[in-house]
């Protein structure tokens, strides 16, 4: 079972705390992490992008030109795509796109990116983040003394307010409950803060 330094929120060591071999020892599968990765993303776009063929524009009601003795190309109508202000061929309609994506592999891409970010010593565990008041400062100076730098997650066990509105002013922490992870924000975290209490909710939920 893999072992961590435990810290208090001050930057003190405290101990050591022991992961759950199933979320911090698993196996790394970049293939299926790719995979997870492109379907959140793609489940996040709206898809509300359209655009009108040459059926769907204003106009075209005759022909721009006679048929013959011009010299030209026949045309039969000023919406055919090749005109200005015609239809778009083969352009974007409002669609879904959310891809299928089984919950094992999942939860076997989000085991495996928990587990890279702990063989890259971007995994810290502290005591707890309570703060008596909404202060941005003190949690600012809290992270400080983790040193907690650049990206960084916070998993916090259950909703907590002051945590949640000390963090609005600081836009490179986010802090997420420990039974709604995912993996994009868990790559995309140069540092994953966990709070003690969180690391029993994420065993029961994922492991």
């Amino acid at each position: 079972m893999p072992t961590t330094t435990l810290f208090a929120k001050d930057g003190s060591e405290a101990g050591t705390v022991e992961l759950p071999d199933g979320l911090f020892a698993a196996p790394i599968n970049n293939a299926v992490m790719h995979q997870a990765v492109t379907a959140q993303l793609n489940a996040r776009r709206l898809g509300t992008s359209n655009t009108r063929t040459r059926g769907m524009v204003r106009g075209g009601g005759k022909k721009p030109y006679r048929q013959k003795g011009t010299g030209r190309a026949r045309q039969g109508t000023r919406t055919a795509p090749h005109y200005a202000g015609g239809g778009v061929v083969f352009g974007p309609h409002p669609r879904s796109y959310e891809q299928r994506f089984p919950r094992r592999m999942k939860r076997l891409a989000l085991k495996g990116a928990l587990t890279a970010k702990f063989d890259g010593g971007a995994i810290r565990v502290v005591q707890d983040l309570a703060l008596d008041e909404i202060k941005t400062r003190v949690l600012a100076g809290y992270l400080t003394a983790l040193q907690a730098d650049g990206k960084v997650l916070v998993i916090a066990p259950s909703r907590d307010e002051r945590l949640e509105l000390s963090v609005r002013n600081l836009p490179t922490v986010n802090v997420i409950l420990a039974d709604s992870l995912n993996i994009v924000d868990v790559l995309n975290a140069d540092v994953v803060l966990i709070t003690e209490p969180a690391i029993t909710t994420m065993s029961e939920v994922y492991a």
